[in-house]
């Protein structure tokens, strides 16, 4: 019983840590992952660096986008950040 008691203060400590840091970086994971499968071509997004593109064309791996000015690059879906505008 002992050694029950001296255990507690620990456990509490991870599940706190489990709620507080662990959980929340988990729902930001599966909605970043959830984000990149919905891409459809037209969608206009940023990357992770910071370039504001069109997706010109999607693959099951990579996306081309266009830049102003109608240059077209190729990244990994991955590198998409974020989606401003989705119609």
């Amino acid at each position: 019983m002992e050694t029950l008691v001296s255990l507690a203060p620990i456990i509490l400590m991870f599940v706190i840590f489990y709620f507080l840091l662990i959980r929340p970086q988990q729902k930001k994971q599966k909605a970043v992952k959830q984000m990149q499968s919905d891409l459809k071509k037209g969608d206009k997004v940023i990357t992770i660096g910071g370039m504001h593109a069109t997706i010109h064309a999607i693959d099951e791996g990579s996306i081309v986008l266009i830049v102003e000015g109608g240059t077209k690059l190729t990244f990994d879906r991955s590198a998409i950040r974020e989606v401003t505008n989705q119609d």
